[in-house]
């Protein structure tokens, strides 16, 4: 296996290094003239193929062009002059320019960056810089209908008979443009066969055109009013994006500060400059009420680019962008990759999100790459967050992040009181999972007309289902993982790769019929006994398996702010970025679910979702409440929690990683090792083992199996190298995989500054 070349001068520079210098920009790209070219294509490949170029066609770096490949042709993008290791009269010819505009000496720049330091083949990173090739041709073109020569005039219809409802489209197309077929109709009041009978007799012309759409520009007059905190700090982000040069910024509030109105000041200035925006969100559902925010400050929506769009919605999207006419983009990790003409800010919301990190095909960061992307475009960079991550942390505190802090809430809302329940003491009736303290509080909330959140971060009615009789439990044939009953559907699923099945009749292990019984809860359990408990009120639950939409999460969070929703029962999908007037308790069912195993992160992550789902209590004028039910109420998460001190909490834990080298201290790659022989996967990792490299400052732990061991029918084992911190780990990690030989059977995944260990 050999890894892929490393070109950029800067390929090294880390996660926990950003800020530094990447060098010299490239010189401004120039027509190649030579009669070759390499070509780069979106597929995985370590290099460019050289192509030759037609005598009358002139190519510069940047052109989108179509090239054959064996027996087909593919598009792909002019990355400079030919290597020249091909003999130019065996290179086939370019095959056309494609009509979209040159992909930018930045984003070329960054495709090389990120595939060096993630040791991709570029060409898996310029996939997802083209991943709507539609909107590389030429716009489709549409039909509109528009008064021929021949009814210009009323002299000029002579004799024609005409019925009332031709005579009114003739009137109609005689003071307006051409529109497409049901327009015109439907503005003359008639059927579109009126429309097309006018056609057939020559006195109304089809034409062909491409789509005229309106792109609303974002008003800059209307500005909430701000707190002097919000105020200072857009006023300084203000100044940095004026500036026209990259930084990095952490704005550190606590939920309900209204970060949000801080940062959308970034972006006014941007758009005031002519220059474009992007905000990424981690989740689509968290777009919601953002959308409806950006919309009463800027007066139009923005560009939208998540999974959810349809093909014609993400080629206008991309199009849109490269051409300058979309202003502001909102979405996922993706929108990194799009062909921004002048990138004058980036946003990351929610910057510790998990969702952040990629963990198929090219794996990384999009918060880390934002950074970089950033310093490419010469643009600033706001890290938004309520509990930022430990790495961007220790970036604000070494100086290489600015900071600025909104201590306390918008409009003089106060946090949420934070309450423990130890399950020890109190613990829940039989078969039930909330606690009798906990079960009042939900009681005298919903008395008063407020709602309830009972956050469970589990989906489905239980996580495990075992016989009661030989103890057998029911697990995917495709993953190493317990198949999770999901009963308001009737099926079983494996939430790793979406096997179902439906629950079995009898036990396949001892054939006892109906003896399978649910272990623990799930969202659908705790529906379940919240409808026993609270039979008159109107209870939903808020879950990717209920509103997996955008659309869809859209409708359901306008119920909750609206009022008609007494108690929600969600996942973490409920637990950020949402504003509900009428919320003011929180329920944490099982505080302790994130802190079991020996994840690195674990508790960080825990105390960073809870924080989060707890911020959701009191944002408006009524106070709020958050309980913690728990198990281990000694621990040091459940005590920071309960104390609302996020600082002393971060600093145990950030002392913790420092003295065992763990990042933001250290430097992590894994290997994971997967493949369909279990036999062949062992062969290829103990072979890696032995020709770990042997070198001071770095250590490699492993093989073992992946706690997900089976996962969509591939074994897999994990490999993990530490090292110190800022040591160049990519040219360690390349040099060791070039010792290995692995067969095709097998894959090695590179997971530089890993985020999961599944």
């Amino acid at each position: 296996m050999t890894a892929p070349r490393r070109d950029n001068p800067s390929s090294e520079w880390p996660a926990d290094r950003q800020g530094e210098p990447l060098g010299p920009a490239e010189a401004p790209a120039a027509r190649v003239d030579n009669g070759t070219v390499s070509v780069l294509l979106p597929l995985p490949l370590g290099d460019a193929y050289d192509y030759r170029v037609p005598p009358e066609m002139a190519l510069a770096p940047g052109d989108f062009v179509a090239v054959p490949l064996g027996k087909r042709v593919i598009a792909g993008v002019v990355w400079g002059p030919a290597r020249g290791d091909v003999d130019p009269t065996k290179l086939r010819d370019v095959d056309r320019i494609l009509p979209a505009p040159p992909m930018r000496d930045a984003m070329r720049r960054f495709i090389t960056w990120v595939a060096a330091y993630t040791l991709s083949p570029p060409g898996a990173v310029l996939r997802m810089a083209m991943s709507v090739t539609d909107a590389l041709e030429p716009p489709r073109t549409e039909t509109v209908y528009r008064l021929a020569a021949a009814a210009e005039t009323e002299a000029a219809l002579g004799g024609v008979k005409l019925t009332t409802p031709r005579r009114r489209v003739l009137d109609f197309l005689r003071g307006a443009p051409a529109l497409p077929l049901m327009d015109v109709a439907r503005q003359a009041g008639v059927g579109s066969a009126v429309v097309k009978a006018l056609v057939d007799i020559g006195l109304v012309e089809a034409v062909q055109r491409q789509p005229m759409r309106a792109q609303a520009v974002p008003s800059l007059a209307s500005r909430p009013t701000l707190s002097d905190a919000q105020a200072a700090a857009a006023a300084e982000l203000v100044d940095k994006v004026s500036a026209r040069s990259f930084s990095t910024t952490l704005l550190d509030g606590v939920p309900g500060a209204g970060k949000t109105e801080v940062y959308f000041e970034a972006l006014a200035a941007a758009l005031a400059q002519g220059r474009q925006a992007l905000v990424l969100l981690p989740e689509i559902a968290l777009s919601t009420q953002w959308l409806e925010r950006f919309t009463r400050r800027f007066g139009t929506r923005p560009t939208e680019w998540h999974s959810d769009l349809t093909s014609t919605e993400r080629r206008r999207a991309w199009r849109d962008v490269a051409e300058r006419r979309a202003n502001v983009v909102v979405g996922a990790r993706s929108a990194l990759f799009l062909p921004f003409a002048d990138l004058g800010v980036i946003v990351v919301d929610e910057e510790h999100d998990g969702a952040f990190k990629q963990e198929d095909g090219t794996l990384y960061n999009a918060r880390d790459m934002a950074v970089v992307r950033a310093r490419l475009c010469a643009a600033p960079i706001v890290l938004a967050s309520a509990t930022p991550s430990l790495e961007t942390v220790a970036n604000a505190r070494s100086g290489r992040y600015g900071v600025l802090h909104l201590p306390d809430r918008h409009g003089g809302a106060l946090m949420p009181s934070v309450e423990v329940i130890d399950l020890r003491r109190h613990a829940p009736a039989r078969g039930r999972w909330l606690a009798p303290p906990v079960v009042t509080a939900v009681q005298e909330t919903l008395a008063r007309g407020e709602q309830v959140l009972l956050f469970l971060n589990r989906r489905g009615y239980a996580p495990l289902t075992l016989c009661r009789t030989c103890g057998h439990r029911l697990q995917c044939p495709h993953c190493s993982a317990w198949l999770v009953e999901h009963r308001f559907r009737g099926r079983l699923i494996c939430h790793h790769c979406g096997h179902g099945a439906p629950l079995p009749a009898t036990c396949p292990s001892c054939e006892a019929k109906d003896s399978f019984v649910p272990c623990g809860p799930g969202v659908e359990r705790l529906a379940e006994e919240a409808l026993a408990l609270f039979p008159d009120k109107r209870i939903e639950i808020f879950a990717s398996d209920t509103v997996g939409t955008r659309r869809a999460a859209q409708a359901m969070v306008e119920r909750i702010a609206a009022g008609e929703i007494d108690l929600i029962i969600g996942t973490q999908m409920a637990a950020k970025g949402y504003h509900f007037p009428l919320l003011t308790l929180v329920v944490v069912v099982d505080a302790d679910l994130g802190l079991a195993g020996g994840d690195l992160r674990a508790a960080e992550r825990t105390f960073q979702l809870l924080y989060q789902v707890a911020g959701r209590a009191g944002r408006d004028e009524k106070p709020g409440r958050a309980l913690m039910q728990t198990h281990i109420a000694e621990h040091a998460v459940i005590q920071a929690l309960a104390s609302g001190d996020r600082d002393r909490f971060v600093a145990a834990e950030m002392a913790a990683r420092e003295s065992a080298g763990w990042p933001p201290f250290g430097r992590l790659v894994a290997l994971i090792v997967s493949g369909t022989d279990e036999t062949a996967v062992d062969t290829v990792s103990r072979a890696l083992a032995r020709a770990a490299p042997s070198i001071d400052g770095v250590k490699v732990l492993g093989p073992a199996p992946a706690p997900l061991s089976l996962l969509r029918g591939r074994f897999r084992r994990r490999l993990l190298l530490r090292s110190l911190r800022g040591f160049k780990v990519q040219d360690v990690v390349a040099d060791w995989l070039a010792q290995v030989a692995v067969p095709a059977s097998v894959r090695v995944q590179v997971d530089i500054d890993p985020y999961s260990f599944m």
